[in-house]
């Protein structure tokens, strides 16, 4: 489905892409990873068709910087950082749909899935949403319309555990249908979310690797934690979670699986009150 070929791309003196080669098939879901500098984010660029490289890159058979209009037909992209765009948000999701001749219905529903009070926001400027609305409405676009491929990069950085869950679910409905390329700083991050892992490192590929697929996007961990004794700091840190307790002791939750490890990181901040950690799949 994708391509890149010797793939070489330079600003100024400074060459970002080195030669880059690598192939991705539908199901694909990959973590591509590397530190600042790496030439993640280059790539990206010329995948969209931004950049002009040497080399080749093709998406479906086309070139996506010829036929740029065809290729970002078949693209949902959630950007880093949110675009500054000052339209209302109900007119923001009608062009979005018009470009790509999506139903902007699709895009809303998944932005009410979300937790979005679309009603309640289709008139505000997009500028003036909080980073977590701004977040949601732009997954909502990339993934309220048939797009083949999906290119998210930190794409739940700025959702609540809950919008995390939906977004998860989101994805698994897609994920044998469409090519994930999930861009992180971090693997820890994204890595229940992936079976593949790319990482680059001065403008090439250093490792790519298939992972277990264990972890069903759509699972839930019911979850129970015990501590040795309330702790106030603990207690802001697991009720950002959802997590309840009674007594300060003992605290209930749930967990979205692909986000296993993300909360085992919080919990080992903890490790010296820590008595029991008990997770159990829910997914019927």
């Amino acid at each position: 489905m994708i391509k890149f070929n010797n793939v070489k791309k330079s600003f100024r003196r400074t060459e970002v892409l080195k030669g880059m080669n690598l192939d991705i098939k539908t199901g694909d879901r990959i973590a591509l990873v590397g530190s600042n500098g790496a030439g993640k984010t280059t790539m990206i660029r010329c995948l969209l068709g931004e950049y002009t490289c040497e080399g080749e890159v093709r998406v479906n058979g086309l070139d996506p910087r010829e036929e740029r209009k065809l290729v970002l037909k078949e693209i949902g992209f959630v950007p880093q950082l949110p675009p500054p765009l000052k339209m209302p948000v109900g007119q923001l999701i009608s062009f979005a749909a018009s470009l790509c001749d999506a139903d902007p219905l699709e895009m809303i529903k998944v932005a009410e899935r979300l937790g979005l009070d679309f009603k309640q926001l289709k008139s505000r400027p997009f500028v003036k949403l909080s980073g977590g609305q701004k977040q949601k409405i732009l997954i909502s676009i990339a993934l309220g319309r048939d797009a083949k491929i999906l290119i998210l990069d930190e794409p739940a950085a700025n959702l609540d555990p809950e919008a995390r869950h939906i977004f998860f679910q989101l994805l698994a409905e897609k994920k044998d249908e469409a090519v994930m390329l999930i861009s992180s700083h971090r693997l820890d991050e994204v890595a229940a979310l992936v079976n593949r892992v790319i990482e680059m490192d001065q403008g090439i590929v250093v490792l790519d690797d298939r992972v277990e697929d264990e972890v069903d996007l759509d699972s839930v961990l019911q979850s129970e934690i015990k501590i040795k004794r309330a702790d106030e700091a603990f207690a802001k840190a697991i009720k950002a979670w959802n997590f309840e307790s009674e007594d300060g002791i003992q605290w209930f939750g749930k967990i979205a699986g692909p986000d296993r490890l993300r909360f085992l990181g919080v919990l080992s901040r903890y490790a010296a009150i820590l008595k029991d950690i008990h997770m159990e799949d829910q997914k019927k």
